[in-house]
């Protein structure tokens, strides 16, 4: 299936470049929702089999399709006690926070012809300096699917100003991870429980700042070490079968495939000459490795701009991302 961005806008510009349209200023809920290009309703219709054993009736199946109503057109089959998270629902919990000024719309949209959906709001109070000129910022990200291939995923997600990389949060504790909630009749009331989220978030993102500041003071990072953290975090060296003299042929120095070798030439560049690479912070330190992996992720990963934000939001870029943060502080502990 194609990772197709249907619509989305970004505040200012765009994070990941090419896509969506550019607001000036942060909108309301009512146009953040519009302008996302999602303003539209998701309905449930029960299945049948046309024919079984020859028999003409039509057969009620324990499944139903995830209709969008404003096209008619079918975004997944779901199990019969799956409930939706209407768009709308999703939007309004950012409410309270929105109308106080503790939070402001980012970006939003749809990927897949609006089977995957995302919110993200960056809490206000300013950004945090891991040294000077190296901000990041504090978002809350809200994910959801309509084809029933995932749950309901909120969470603090931090992200550096001066190359919009996607960062990772690995302070322990409910408030600093993405929670998942299951597409039940209680959807709305969980996610009402949840909006303490934002005042543990601050909370956490003080000491989420301690770790990166952590990874920035350390300067100890050589080659080979750089080359070992991204060999363990991508898994590069894991195994592969060598089924045939091509592949073997096609294996790049060190036993890597082609593909690995890439992606580990990809990091050490942007170790070297990345978008912050310049920063002090960043020279020769474990902050510096960190960020080579997320700038990656975000910017050079997967085939398209599509796929790579898919994968940020929802996919393997995500975990990949937590699991470089983790590594990382262990390696410069």
């Amino acid at each position: 299936m194609p990772h197709e961005v249907e619509e989305m806008f970004s505040v200012r510009k765009t994070p990941w470049h090419g896509l969506g349209s550019v607001v000036q200023r942060a909108p309301t809920t009512a146009d953040a929702i519009r302008l996302a290009g999602l303003d539209w309703r998701v309905g449930l219709k029960p299945l049948q089999l046309r024919e079984q054993n020859g028999q003409a009736d039509p057969v009620s199946v324990p499944a139903q399709a995830v209709v969008r109503e404003s096209d008619n057109s079918i975004l997944g089959v779901v199990g019969p006690k799956w409930h939706p998270l209407q768009n709308a629902d999703a939007f309004r919990w950012f409410d309270p926070f929105v109308e106080t000024g503790l939070c402001r719309f980012e970006t939003a949209g749809s990927l897949q012809q609006g089977r995957r959906v995302w919110i993200l709001a960056e809490i206000t109070g300013g950004a945090a300096e891991i040294g000077p000129g190296d901000a990041v910022r504090r978002f809350l990200l809200l994910s959801n699917s309509h084809d029933g291939s995932l749950a309901v995923r909120i969470g603090f997600t931090p992200i550096r100003v001066v190359c919009a990389n996607t960062l990772a949060a690995a302070h322990a504790g409910r408030d600093s991870q993405l929670v998942r909630f299951r597409h039940t009749s209680g959807l709305v009331r969980l996610l009402d429980d949840f909006r303490d989220v934002v005042r543990l978030a601050n909370r956490t993102f003080e000491a989420t700042v301690e770790q990166y500041q952590h990874l920035a003071r350390s300067r100890t990072v050589s080659r080979n070490d750089l080359r070992e953290y991204v060999k363990r975090v991508l898994d590069l060296s894991k195994a592969m079968p060598k089924t045939t003299s091509q592949e073997i042929a096609a294996r790049g120095r060190g036993g890597l495939t082609v593909q690995s070798a890439e992606a580990l030439a990809a990091v050490l560049e942007n170790f070297d000459s990345g978008k912050g690479a310049h920063l002090a912070t960043a020279t020769g330190t474990w902050w510096g490795a960190y960020n080579a992996v997320t700038e990656y992720l975000s910017y050079t990963r997967g085939k398209t701009q599509e796929a790579r934000l898919d994968s940020l939001w929802f996919g393997d870029s995500a975990r990949l991302s937590r699991e470089a943060l983790t590594v990382a502080l262990q390696l410069s502990a």
